[in-house]
């Protein structure tokens, strides 16, 4: 599929609007390869009520990352259906209020640079125009910075710069593919969050990480909390040795 490129800065505008009155509503949600960030499957199973391991295994599907070698989770579509993503109806998304974060985005795209020299995080926008999206000749202006906060990103931009740090961190310092234990931990601590917390009580204790019990606790009871702590968790169990030397 062709598309435009547009870069843009925070205070730059642009006009796009998505509704049911416009012919193409719906469209974008068709032969999609939509890829799902750990933040993406922690909202969407709470959406539904369902553990991780319930969801992943209802609507998603495994593999690996050509380019990082790193286990990928995506969202399982059916091709006799035309690759449609599997929350769609006819009035439009199931899951709206815990969408991933690309549609969340969208017609934006994200990118992350990091600098080798200082490490540095610099964030970078464009405006992605595609031929069947109609969104863009609507009259609705605002600036990328209204519509970040308009549609919500902010959670989903720190959730997923954590997992972006991780991916760099592979990149680096482990180039190859990961050896087996080390592919399910990723994925464990990344996507299935319940097994996560029950590998977490299981084979620790608060004293481990030299928490209190209100931390601890929080870890047992809240999802958001528990991602945070298992991605720095993972960071350290992959690299630890490794940034150390």
């Amino acid at each position: 599929m062709e598309h435009n490129l547009i870069p843009l800065s925070l205070d730059e505008t642009f006009n796009f609007s998505c509704n049911a009155g416009i012919p193409c509503f719906n469209e974008c949600c068709k032969d999609v390869n939509q890829f799902l960030t750990p933040y993406d499957v922690l909202r969407l199973k709470r959406h539904f009520g369902m553990s991780s391991g319930a969801f992943l295994e209802k609507y998603t599907t495994q593999h690996i990352g050509p380019e990082t070698k790193l286990p990928v989770v995506c969202l399982k579509t059916d091709p006799a259906d035309g690759f449609t993503c599997p929350f769609l109806s006819p009035e439009g998304c199931r899951v709206y209020e815990s969408r991933p974060s690309s549609c969340r985005t969208y017609p934006l795209a994200r990118m992350l640079s990091r600098s080798r020299e200082t490490g540095q995080n610099t964030i970078h926008y464009a405006m992605l125009v595609e031929p069947h999206c109609l969104g863009h000749s609507q009259n609705c202006t605002q600036t990328v910075r209204k519509w970040i906060a308009s549609q919500n990103i902010a959670i989903y931009d720190d959730m997923n710069d954590r997992m972006m740090d991780i991916i760099s961190l592979k990149n680096r310092l482990i180039p190859g593919p990961l050896d087996i234990k080390s592919r399910h931990l990723f994925s464990m601590a990344c996507y299935d969050l319940d097994a996560f917390r029950k590998h977490l009580t299981d084979h620790f204790q608060k004293n481990d990480f030299g928490l209190n019990d209100e931390s601890w606790k929080l870890l047992l009871e809240d999802d958001e909390a528990l991602l945070r702590f298992s991605l720095d968790w993972l960071k350290q169990a992959m690299f630890g040795s490794l940034i150390q030397q």
